[in-house]
């Protein structure tokens, strides 16, 4: 049985899933519950902005691991938070509906294999503050995994307008393509299809969320056949995507919940870079 300090190499989100079943992970997921189910809804707009940001979560907690999924507005009915609690993570892995086995299933990953015991992880403070600061604080997390060079084609799924602003800063070519988004902050129009972006990109930015819509399947295997760094900045699934890191994956930056959103006191992001993958500074100003 592997360690934490050990790996094993997945095709896919749904061969993971299979893979913790069967119990390569340890812990028997059928001997394990959903002690507490949780609907969080939440907007932020910032002053002197006219973009309001709206979110819906589910969130699981299964002994002292929580999993995390944002999920689209009509994906989910509210309800659900008072169905799960009580139920066998094995149960909840096979649920029909994909944000109940993605949240599920990173509930467990964030118990067995805990973010603190992860050899790569580098730990990334916020800092306490006001949203926009620790809204900036996390987005410059995300960008200090980059290394982008004049010229280069960044796709960018699930459009958060700093990560524009810091592809650009750095001459690099931004390709935005979000579901719910027309234009960037500067008008850059947002496309709606991914598949260009993943031909075309040279490196590919995803949010976890790829995850519960189901399409971080098809750019890991798109990233993986054209060989190019794929860097997931994930709330959603943040024990889940480090488990591809280096098979798929160049980097990621995990934020556990409670998310930096729902505090002002300092919580932690960890920084993980596969082997050989070098990025830039993850410092950050207090």
């Amino acid at each position: 049985m592997p360690t934490a300090t050990q790996s094993l190499s997945h095709t896919s989100v749904a061969d993971l899933t299979a893979s913790v079943l069967r119990g390569d992970y340890g812990d028997d997921p059928a001997q394990l519950h959903a002690v507490g189910a949780f609907w969080v809804r939440q907007s932020t707009q910032f002053p002197g902005t006219d973009t309001k940001y709206r979110n819906y979560y589910l969130v699981l907690r299964v002994e002292s691991g929580f999993g995390g999924c944002c999920v689209e507005r009509d994906q989910l009915d509210s309800v659900i938070a008072e169905e799960l609690s009580g139920r066998s993570v094995a149960e909840l892995l096979r649920d029909e509906r994909t944000p109940v086995r993605i949240a599920a299933l990173d509930a467990y990953l964030s118990l067995v294999r805990p973010h603190r015991e992860a050899a790569r992880a580098q730990v990334f403070m916020l800092p306490h503050g006001t949203p926009l600061q620790r809204a900036k604080a996390r987005d410059q997390a995300i960008a200090s995994l980059l290394r982008i060079e004049p010229g280069m084609r960044v796709g960018l799924i699930g459009v958060v307008n700093p990560l524009v602003d810091a592809i650009r800063a750095h001459g690099g070519i931004c390709l935005p393509c979000d579901f719910n988004m027309q234009r960037t902050a500067d008008g850059t129009e947002v496309a709606k299809d991914m598949a260009p972006v993943l031909a075309q990109a040279d490196l590919v930015i995803a949010t976890g969320m790829t995850l519960s819509n189901g399409s971080f399947d098809e750019i890991l295997a798109a990233t993986r056949a054209r060989n190019i760094p794929l860097i997931v900045y994930a709330q959603t699934g943040s024990a889940i995507v480090p488990r591809f890191l280096g098979d798929g994956v160049a980097a990621v930056s995990a934020e556990p919940f409670p998310f930096s959103q729902f505090s002002a006191d300092p919580t932690p992001i960890h920084l993980y870079r596969a082997e050989g993958f070098v990025a830039g500074d993850a410092r950050v100003a207090a």
